[in-house]
């Protein structure tokens, strides 16, 4: 029975157990339930939150859209009005232009209409011109035409008759085609150094202190040397330059050589210029004299009296047109002797004859007459060959040249003297020569460039293929040239080329 009642109070124990556990468990699960639902409720209160804000952010992105939208489509619209108004003004600018346009073909019509009713006045009127010519001439037009057309065969004649004489004397003077091959031979085989005239020396001094020196005081030193030598002392503001300047070449190579051994010296005074300008004198006069023989041995000439030779070394110191006179006489024996060659005349006549046809240059200035006379004399006088004396004398027709070498000097001299680069012409005269004969060829209709060509001898004008015809480039030739031989002067002969040429132009693809 115990047993039975301790089982029993065992048994009521976990009952009352079990029931106690379970009214915990179920407040402990409402409790649990409610403290879900208030999260729940957060939770959604939370959700509802966020929900809102994210519709509330979402409304007002769409707002700030629109509203862009709204500013951007307002831009489209005034800039769709601002091309509307540009279209409209363009659209009246066409308008006005048409209007413009409409004009100007009314009165380009109006125009052309005066023009034709002018043109049937015009040839009514050239019809009672011609009519008052014919009655006033006495004739009709046709045989004006034919009287006009006389005078130009006259003119014709005469232009061909020129023409003629022109190429017969062109004729005559290249007849012989072995002299012209003789002639470019012997002018390419020669060549000679061209020295420029001069009619100042400058001396180089180490300072310029030694300008006072060379003054010397009151200027007694400059009075001195001046009076010693004949030719000026120019000091002035040059830095480390003197100018020694006088017209006879001789003296002024005097004065260079005094004044340079002065300044080398520095003892600068009267006694010692006049010192000075003997010994220079002495050793111009022995390099005069070593010019003459060097000229002899470059011309192969042999047997001359010393007095001619130291007169040839003297042209050493003289120029004409800025050749060297001494070099030019060397050039003319060579140039002589190698036509004497050519043509079979006495070689050494035309080689001495060459060398000594200028020798009157040397003294010309100190003696009355022309070169060629006091070449001749002194010649003479010291023996040369008769032949030679006949060269000299001849070489510029003052004498009738009567023998084949005397020619021969004759043409070498003009050959050394007109070659290229022999002696000078005036820059400027050169130059307004060539513009001269430019200038006429451009004053013509029809004519697109004009050249001076060959040192002024020729003129090739170019005229354009539109405007000038081959008939019209003969007859511009022709008044071109008349129009140079009536207002220039020239020497010798211009030749006027017209050139007309014509193009065609085609690619292929």
């Amino acid at each position: 029975m115990d047993a039975i009642l301790f089982a029993a109070i065992g048994l009521a124990g976990v009952i009352a157990g079990a029931g106690a556990v379970f009214m915990l468990t179920r407040s402990g699960a409402n409790s649990v339930l409610r403290r879900a639902e208030a999260d729940a409720r957060r939770y959604q209160d939370e959700a509802e939150v966020r929900a809102r804000a994210l519709e509330l952010d979402v409304e007002k992105r769409a707002i700030e859209r629109r509203d862009a939208a709204e500013a951007q489509l307002r831009e489209e619209r005034r800039d769709l009005n601002a091309a509307e108004r540009r279209l409209e003004q363009r659209e009246a600018a066409i308008e006005r232009r048409g209007e413009g346009l409409e004009r100007g073909e009314q009165a380009v019509r109006d125009r052309t209409a005066a023009l034709e009713r002018a043109e049937r006045e015009g040839e009514a009127l050239r019809a009672r011109i011609r009519t008052d010519l014919e009655q006033v001439a006495g004739m009709t037009g046709a045989e004006a035409r034919q009287q006009l057309l006389d005078e130009l065969d006259n003119e014709l004649r005469d232009e061909t008759a020129r023409r003629v004489r022109v190429m017969e004397a062109a004729a005559k003077s290249e007849a012989d085609a072995r002299s012209r091959k003789v002639l470019a031979t012997v002018m390419q085989r020669i060549t000679s150094d061209v020295t420029a005239e001069t009619t100042v020396t400058v001396v180089p001094i180490a300072s310029d202190e030694l300008k006072g020196r060379i003054i010397g005081r009151e200027g007694r030193n400059i009075r001195a040397f001046e009076a010693a030598t004949g030719c000026d002392l120019i000091i002035d503001d040059t830095p480390e330059a003197v100018t020694v300047s006088g017209f006879d070449p001789v003296r002024r190579e005097i004065a260079r050589v005094a004044l340079a051994r002065l300044i080398q010296d520095g003892r600068i005074q009267p006694t010692r210029i006049e010192a000075a300008v003997e010994r220079a004198r002495s050793e111009v006069d022995e390099m005069i004299e070593n010019a003459g023989r060097q000229a002899i041995v470059d011309a192969e000439v042999t047997g001359l009296h010393p007095e001619i030779v130291k007169t040839l070394g003297k042209l050493r110191f003289r120029f004409s047109y800025g050749q060297n006179q001494l070099r030019h006489s060397i050039e003319t024996s060579w140039l002589a002797t190698a036509l004497a060659h050519e043509l079979g005349a006495d070689v050494e006549i035309c080689r001495l004859g060459g060398l000594l046809h200028d020798l009157g240059k040397a003294v010309d200035r100190e003696m009355e007459g022309t070169h060629a006379r006091l070449g001749a004399d002194i010649a003479r006088r010291f023996g040369v060959p008769r032949e030679v004396v006949h060269c000299i004398e001849a070489h510029h027709e003052e004498v009738r040249p009567e023998t084949t070498e005397a020619f021969i000097v004759i043409v070498a001299d003009a050959i050394s003297g007109s070659r290229p680069g022999a002696r000078r012409e005036s820059a400027e005269q050169y130059v307004k020569r060539l513009e001269a004969l430019e200038s006429i060829a451009n004053s013509f209709d029809g004519v697109e460039q004009a050249f001076a060509v060959q040192a002024g001898r020729e003129v090739r004008i170019v005229v354009r293929p539109e405007a000038v015809d081959d008939l019209g480039a003969s007859r511009l030739a022709r008044d071109v040239s008349k129009r140079i031989e009536e207002t220039m002067q020239y020497p010798g002969e211009i030749r006027v080329t017209v050139v007309r040429e014509t193009r065609a132009t085609s690619i292929a693809h």
